[in-house]
């Protein structure tokens, strides 16, 4: 087993905090922390994940009310220990062109599009995660024949838990975070099954 290289190692016992992140320039481009311990996004992405998660920042983009914005592959500060970095984030923030990360109270909406590699980080831990930090509004983007498909969570602030809030195919409508109507299928070309049958 080769020996790790030394900025690896954690600063400090309790291994990395939130802000160790701005102060990693040698880790891959894609770095989380969860639990105080470095994630890296290895596998290489799929074309169906990079097409969906353009078109979804310019769906929800054309319906975002004047004071929210839309990023993407930027991470949020949960916590000491936890900076997780979602595919969508949907803030109130003050645009900063030198912002590294979002702040939890300043997020609105959270949207994971899984992949194979992030599928049980997405589908649980995150799920968890997110809603103990108080973020209002949480969708897992799941594949489907090539299209897809929608998990919606709605945070009960009561618990600091998500209650499911819907599956939605073909077309999301939601009144919350804001208005939206998203032609789902639109997001991604359809699959050649389906376009040799029309």
């Amino acid at each position: 087993m080769s020996e790790l290289p030394e900025w690896m190692y954690p600063p400090r016992i309790e291994g990395w905090f939130a802000d160790d992140l701005d102060h990693l320039p040698q880790a891959p481009r894609h770095t989380e922390l969860i639990d105080g311990a470095l994630v890296f996004m290895m596998s290489p992405q799929r074309w169906w994940h990079g097409e969906l998660v353009t078109e979804l920042v310019v769906a929800l983009r054309d319906q975002l009310p004047g004071d929210i914005r839309v990023g993407r592959e930027m991470t949020i500060r949960l916590d000491k220990r936890n900076r997780p970095e979602p595919d969508l984030v949907v803030t109130t923030a003050e645009y900063d062109p030198d912002r590294t990360y979002f702040e939890a109270g300043d997020v609105a909406l959270v949207v994971e599009v899984v992949s194979p590699e992030s599928a049980d980080r997405d589908r649980t831990v995150k799920l968890r995660k997110y809603a103990e930090a108080g973020i209002p509004h949480y969708w897992v983007v799941e594949e489907e024949d090539g299209l897809p498909v929608v998990h919606a969570y709605e945070l009960d602030a009561n618990v600091s838990a998500y209650a499911p809030a819907g599956i939605f195919r073909k077309r999301l409508e939601r009144p919350v975070p804001f208005p939206l109507d998203i032609d789902l299928d639109a997001l991604v070309p359809a699959p050649r099954a389906k376009r040799a049958a029309d």
